[in-house]
């Protein structure tokens, strides 16, 4: 894909429309090219039918998508790679703007780790989206776009998205949504069971009622979108019957000849062209399945295969025209889903919420082989919800911590179902068993690549630097503005990525974002690490005329290396390790010496106070150990995870595969418990 793609977005035209300062309509968004991180699983390795990957871009391999990176790039990537009108089921659990600054905790390895301290946060100035203490302004425009960039991936006529939201933003998202889809496009609001605020006292008054629940928003692209009935299987049973097709009210409308029987009074029970088809198809079961099954069990594998309600008509021996009252072992559910659970408690990621609603609104509203995307992904549920029911799946998050929990969680369901597979040793069989109506789906793949878009992840790794740098200069860190990162004294402060010197660009952006506040009267002050010539020039214009002319929002920069007053030298102490790899009668031996990471060291030291840490065993510090035994220098193949499944539990620290054909480069990557990444190589 050509670097910088620009995407065209269909306008809103729902109605009502809000408003807020600085609304600002989508027509069009920059699509950025996607940088291969990662593969798990053999690429391309399927369970499912081939031909059910005939839609499927070929720019990717056939499997799990997950994409590191702003979620509005990453979904103008996809809408410019293919996947325009291909997503079935879009279930997203956005931040609430609840007041949760959310901070992923993190608690060393091994039966004696018990020190616990504050991993990366999410509240970092590269992460501002899921800062989660917005301003409500910011908060909508934030929304809004990405609402009209998942509608235009939706499939124009089976697409629905699935939003989960509490009390706090439920009627403005219920807004946007009427805006951005059409209100003839809601399909209803699921109530599921949500952590009940006590607000309960000693006293008779309390100033609003406890919230126990959590809504999810359901909108279809298409106002012909039919819903299939939503049931659940009971435990009782009760047999189909027959009951006549007559009613005794007379409507002229509903008086027509069937089965060549015209009622003398009185009105059929159903309209014209709804009889004929259940006239139809009473014929075609009695032609095709009457020898092998009872009307019973046809209308209940039809129902649970495809999710349609059958009729049937029929003329019995005495010319009766009757109807078939379908057996019951189900129940019909309503909007309200309390007999879930809520919290999942998988990953300990602090927003996890359960499989059982999500699994639920999948096994519902799609079909296995269906793509279900989520663009929050979080701790990973929804992905592995779908890996789990069949489906086709793509996630994306902006957080580092998010897209390796996911990872950890998938490999993990795909090996169990890798093992499942291999043991029941039938390879190559169809999406669903030929019992059709009992069988579990066979996973669509079992693979999953990773990806990054816009190189968010450069940025990532100098979160610690900024914190850093803010605590050094003075910055106080604000949580209500998507675009500076603070305030110092009066000013306004951004801070600018540290992976590139101060560029025009960077202060162009500065240009556009003061523009489009008219009413902002104070400077700001940039900060970074180095500063092109360019940008000294266009600085010295800019503020000559704002000087000249009076005009505020005058520009200042400190240069950490270079500033009299705050300057100085620092660097992220990134983790680092010793590995030992060897090659005997092609087998590759790995063998981790030793690992350190800084950064975990200095958590501690700061949450310690006087007392040092002490870390018996490298171990405890590492979180996972991936081995790619052919690695290219680009894509990391992961052939060996070591990935513990309790948190009690450590890495073996020594691994043996087979070795490739010829000289290789073998590849080792430790993840530490923070999440930051040291990669190994060594040509044997």
């Amino acid at each position: 894909m050509p670097e910088g793609t620009t995407v065209e977005v269909r306008p809103a035209k729902g109605r009502p429309m809000l408003t807020w300062v600085g609304k600002r309509p989508l027509r069009q968004v920059t699509a950025f090219p996607a940088q291969h991180v990662e593969s798990y699983g053999q690429a391309g390795a399927l369970s499912a039918a081939p031909e059910l990957w005939a839609d499927w871009p070929a720019a990717y391999p056939r499997g799990g998508l997950l994409f590191h990176g702003d979620n509005k790039e990453v979904l103008a990537h996809l809408l410019a790679n293919g996947f325009r009108g291909k997503v079935r089921l879009v279930y997203i659990d956005p931040p609430f703007d609840s007041g949760a600054d959310y901070v992923r905790r993190v608690t060393l390895r091994g039966a004696q780790g018990t020190a616990r301290f504050e991993g990366e946060g999410y509240t970092l100035g590269e992460q501002i989206q899921y800062t989660d203490i917005w301003a409500n302004d910011n908060y909508l425009q934030f929304m809004y776009e990405r609402l009209l960039l998942l509608r235009e991936l939706l499939h124009d006529e089976a697409g629905i998205v699935g939003l989960q939201c509490d009390w706090r933003k439920a009627h403005h998202l219920r807004c946007l949504f009427d805006e951005t889809f059409g209100p003839d496009n809601f399909r209803g609001e699921v109530l599921v069971r949500a952590g009940t605020k006590n607000v309960q006292s000693q006293f008779d008054e309390v100033s609003a009622l406890a919230t126990g629940h959590n809504s999810i928003l359901l909108y279809s692209k298409s106002s012909d979108h039919r819903l299939p009935k939503l049931l659940e299987r009971s435990d009782r049973f009760e047999p189909g019957k027959w009951d006549t097709f007559w009613r005794g009210t007379d409507r002229p409308t509903m008086r027509y000849e069937l089965l060549g029987v015209m009622p003398s009074s009185g009105q059929w029970r159903w309209e014209r062209s709804r009889a004929e088809r259940a006239v139809q198809a009473y014929q075609a079961y009695l032609r095709e399945y009457a020898d092998s099954l009872t009307l019973d069990e046809y209308y209940l594998r039809t129902l649970r295969t495809t999710g349609v309600d059958l009729d049937f008509v029929r003329k019995d021996e005495n010319g009766t025209v009757q109807y078939y009252v379908p057996p019951r072992d189900y129940r019909v559910l309503s909007n309200v889903w309390f007999d879930l659970a809520y919290r999942g408690a998988e990953t300990g990621y602090p927003t996890e919420k359960h499989e059982q609603p999500v699994a639920r609104l999948v096994q519902w509203l799609t079909n296995p082989g269906d793509i279900v995307l989520d663009c929050f992904i979080g701790s990973g549920t929804t992905a592995a919800v779908a890996q789990k029911l069949g489906r086709r799946w793509i996630g994306c998050d902006i957080n580092k911590g998010a897209i390796q929990t996911t990872c950890k969680r998938l490999q993990a369901i795909i090996a169990a179902q890798a093992k499942a597979l291999e043991a029941a040793a039938q390879p190559g069989l169809p999406l669903l068993e030929q019992e059709g109506a009992e069988a579990e789906p066979r996973p669509a793949q079992l693979s999953f690549t990773v990806y990054r878009v816009n190189d968010y992840d450069l940025q990532i790794q100098h979160n610690e630097a900024v914190n850093l740098a803010c605590e050094h200069i003075g910055i106080a860190r604000t949580r209500i503005d998507p675009f500076f990162e603070g305030t110092l004294g009066r000013s306004l402060v951004k801070i600018v990525p540290f992976t590139h010197p101060l560029t025009v660009a960077d202060l162009e952006e500065i240009k556009r974002e003061l523009s489009s506040r008219p009413e902002e009267e104070r400077d700001v002050t940039v900060v970074c690490l180095g500063k092109e010539l360019a940008a000294g020039a266009w600085l010295e214009e800019w503020n000559r005329l704002r000087r000249r002319t009076g005009l505020p929002n005058q520009i200042a920069v400190i240069e950490l290396r270079t500033d009299p007053r705050y300057g100085r030298f620092f660097v992220h102490q990134p983790a680092r390790a010793r590995v030992t790899v060897e090659r005997r009668e092609g087998r590759v031996y790995v063998r981790i010496d030793d690992f350190l990471s800084p950064t975990i060291i200095e958590r501690l030291k700061e949450q310690g106070g006087v007392l040092e840490p002490q870390i018996d065993d490298w171990r405890a510090m590492v979180d996972s150990v991936m081995i790619d035994p052919a690695h290219d220098g680009q894509v990391f193949n992961v052939a060996l995870a070591d990935v513990p499944e309790r948190k009690t539990d450590l890495v073996a620290g020594e691994y043996e595969l087979d070795a490739p054909p010829g000289e290789t480069t073998v590849a080792v990557k430790i993840t530490d418990m923070l999440g930051e990444e040291v990669v190994v190589t060594a040509r044997v």
